[in-house]
């Protein structure tokens, strides 16, 4: 019981850690130097993607990017360099499902979002501006020096938050809400919530685990272990939003609550009911764990990250 108490600690200790070393990294890269090629930076647009950007997440993304790349004793400043391009992605993500044509949320991480704090065009700007910011990052040899692993991280990256990834994903949940079929609501299968699920929130939570496995130059074996591990951990954390969703209090999450069900979205919780999808997600925190199995006793910062993800009340 002290091992897991001490595994637990360091657990948090890493998480904040890597979430103050995010912040500022983010902070320099999102102030007013011009970089080369820039001719400005429009004060107005800079003022939003900090609003969008700081002060706020638990930075699991970077998280998974610093401590997967650990496992192969990769430098911690190119981690974070990494994490950050990720943080970027998924902090425009944010911005743009904040919107009214998108969900309609008032409130992120307890402050009026980037649509109410500024207004509906300049939200879509900031979130446009982190999401080419992200790549920006990434493509910098500070990064990693061997182009040949940039440019990896910067495709995976890409087919993560594209296509067949988050930008799909939300294409099949709106298309689920019935915004496009004249507002008939889908009902959908299991199988149908757990591909989308995978793409919209798996996808970029997956790419955490596989960058720090790129950036570490790891085996195939490595990074399949990881892969299997960031899979489970992505399914799990959305069954535990969606959990968060019926159970969660608003003050607590930072957003409203009660909302999927208000639109009639296909959710674990909705196709599973609440005893099965906490069953569910009881089982991949298992698998894991299971996963990281080869990586041994260097791992168990990344087991306990998919016992938060499990059990995080906000």
């Amino acid at each position: 019981m002290s091992e897991l108490n001490d595994a637990g600690a360091s657990f948090r200790q890493r998480l904040d850690s890597v979430a103050t070393d995010i912040e500022t990294l983010l902070g320099r890269l999102l102030d007013d130097t011009l970089l080369p090629e820039e001719l400005a930076r429009p004060r107005r647009l800079m003022d939003a993607m900090r609003h969008v950007a700081l002060g706020g997440g638990k930075r699991l993304r970077p998280f998974l990017v610093v401590e997967t790349a650990a496992l192969f004793d990769g430098p911690r400043a190119r981690a974070l360099m990494a994490g950050a391009a990720l943080e970027c992605v998924h902090c425009y993500s944010l911005a743009h499902d904040d919107l009214p044509a998108m969900d309609n949320d008032d409130l992120r991480r307890g402050r009026p979002t980037a649509h109410k704090a500024f207004d509906e065009a300049t939200a879509i700007l900031a979130g446009d501006g982190l999401l080419t910011l992200a790549f920006d990052i990434m493509a910098r040899p500070e990064t990693h020096p061997n182009p040949a692993v940039r440019s990896e991280l910067v495709l995976a990256l890409a087919r993560g938050a594209g296509l067949g990834g988050m930008v799909g994903g939300q294409m099949l949940d709106l298309a689920a809400e019935g915004r496009f079929d004249g507002g008939k609501i889908k009902k959908l299968a299991a199988a149908d919530v757990k591909q989308l699920q995978a793409m919209k929130t798996g996808a970029l939570l997956r790419f955490g685990c596989l960058a720090g496995a790129m950036l570490g130059e790891a085996s195939t074996t490595q990074r399949t272990a990881l892969d299997r591990y960031g899979s489970a951990l992505g399914e799990a954390f959305q069954i535990a939003d969606d959990l968060l969703d019926v159970e969660g209090d608003a003050a607590t999450v930072g957003k409203a609550t009660g909302k999927d069900a208000a639109v009639g979205k296909g959710t674990f919780v909705s196709v599973l009911g609440l005893d099965q999808a906490k069953a569910r997600l009881n089982a991949l925190v298992s698998e894991a764990e299971q996963a990281l199995a080869p990586f041994g006793s260097s791992a168990d910062v990344l087991k306990m990250a998919a016992r938060f993800v499990a059990e995080r009340k906000a």
